[in-house]
């Protein structure tokens, strides 16, 4: 199946990355090559895909915000949880997992693929359905982060179970009584955070598999972040705890 990926920064590190098939890149006529137009007709220099040249108008219908740029690709391709497992077990640091329990919107799953990729997540979890999966938009609103991060399609209650039986602690992000405070809880050993869907949080089976739900602190009017701001705040506590540690 082919897609069409837009966008300056997504398509480059589409190709940077390099872990699709590249059919061709369309780019509008007499665009003006600053920015990170020289770094993609490098890549794609590099490996040998076809540039076509072509009124700006025609990008149009390959979607808002194509910035004069399109690239056609095979579709995203995910891993398996074993790849995930095999990654951990290579570095020299605790386990860092991401699990999305039936997420739906494709603007708030780039958030958190972005921050994931930011801080150095090792793999990310996602269910077999009712959730959204890796679209172009997808790669659109993590800004190409996806390219670079290991995602899995799995049953999650059975997965978390593989988790647990691999001594990574559960710990599901959760606005209710039974949660517990940040200073409850130790974020820097082996941990899978999991994020609800919008709305209605998470399943009730996945959070029963859940070692500890987490509640961050709020003074403010409003009840609750989204699910983006959330498990983007929980990463980056989670990073910080583990003392910023730079090396994936």
């Amino acid at each position: 199946m082919r897609e069409w990926i837009i966008g300056r920064n997504p398509i480059f590190e589409v190709l940077k990355a390099s872990r699709r098939h590249v059919f061709r890149l369309l780019i509008a006529q007499g665009i003006q090559e600053n920015g990170r137009i020289p770094d993609i007709l490098h890549l794609c220099k590099d490996l040998r895909v076809p540039i076509e040249y072509i009124p700006r108008h025609q990008l149009d219908i390959y979607g808002n915000g194509h910035q004069g740029v399109a690239l056609e690709t095979s579709s995203y391709s995910y891993s398996h949880l074993k790849d995930i497992q095999k990654k951990i077990e290579q570095q020299s640091e605790p386990a860092l997992l991401l699990i999305l329990d039936t997420l739906q919107d494709p603007q708030n799953f780039g958030t958190l693929l972005r921050t994931a990729e930011s801080v150095g997540v090792h793999g990310v979890l996602l269910p077999l359905r009712h959730t959204v999966n890796v679209t172009p938009a997808v790669v659109s609103a993590s800004s190409g982060a996806c390219e670079h991060l290991l995602i899995a399609q799995v049953n999650l209650a059975q997965a978390i179970k593989h988790l647990k039986n691999d001594g990574i602690w559960v710990v599901g992000l959760e606005n209710e009584a039974s949660s517990m405070s940040l200073d409850q809880i130790q974020l820097d050993g082996p941990l899978a955070l999991v994020v609800g869907g919008e709305g209605k949080g998470l399943r009730p089976l996945i959070r029963d598999s859940c070692d500890f739900l987490l509640q961050l602190p709020m003074r403010g009017k409003i009840e609750s972040l989204n699910a983006a701001t959330a498990g983007s705040v929980a990463l980056y506590l989670i990073w910080q705890a583990r003392g910023f540690e730079v090396t994936k």
